[in-house]
């Protein structure tokens, strides 16, 4: 058994490895980029492609590795396949993350921003 840290045990091997797998997945910016966009709404390929900026059959393919992954699912409507993350879980950490770095990256440069508008 793992050692118990602030009332958590260690995870396990499986855990762990499951855990890597994903974030390896999330290595991708634009799979990253195709989870931030699911976890916001679901969607089909194309929408998908036109938001990315990515090309059809690419997001096609990155969709099916999330997909494989059990980090996306799909669902037919009518002619199209819409997808989306079902886990909850998943779509909060993608958000999270995204949305740190997003306001670190912004503060980083505001003050450099602030001084080009002054003229400083």
């Amino acid at each position: 058994m793992g050692e118990s840290v602030g009332g958590f045990e260690d995870p396990s091997a499986e855990v762990l490895a499951e855990a890597a797998a994903a974030f390896g997945l999330l290595a991708s910016p634009a799979r990253l980029h195709i989870m931030w966009a699911l976890s916001q709404r679901e969607s089909d390929v194309t929408h998908l492609a036109d938001r990315v900026g990515g090309a059809l059959p690419a997001v096609s393919q990155h969709l099916a590795k999330l997909k494989l992954a059990g980090l996306v699912r799909s669902r037919r409507e009518g002619r199209r396949q819409v997808y989306y993350v079902d886990d909850p879980d998943i779509a909060t950490v993608v958000r999270v993350m995204l949305g740190q770095l997003t306001v670190r990256s912004y503060q980083a440069s505001a003050p450099v921003d602030s001084l080009r508008r002054t003229g400083g």
